[in-house]
């Protein structure tokens, strides 16, 4: 018996999992375990699409509030 045969093969993350990651790395507060995780697990391309979503909410976001601030003020 080889060595590649005794090692389980790693699981994908799950799309929540590759969420909580790229939400956690925003905030700069991604454990070391995760991260190692996420680096052995994780698919790329899954890591850039929810990054990119969520960049894009997140400049939506404040474009929102920034815009209904600039409203409330010159009322």
């Amino acid at each position: 018996m080889n060595n590649d045969e005794s090692k389980p093969l790693p699981r994908k993350l799950t799309f929540l999992q590759t969420v909580a990651s790229v939400m956690a790395s925003f905030f700069g507060v991604q454990s070391r375990a995760n991260r190692e995780r996420d680096f052995t697990q994780g698919d790329p391309l899954a890591f850039i699409a929810v990054g990119i979503g969520a960049t894009v909410l997140f400049v939506l976001t404040m474009f929102g509030i920034v815009k209904l601030v600039l409203h409330f003020a010159t009322h």
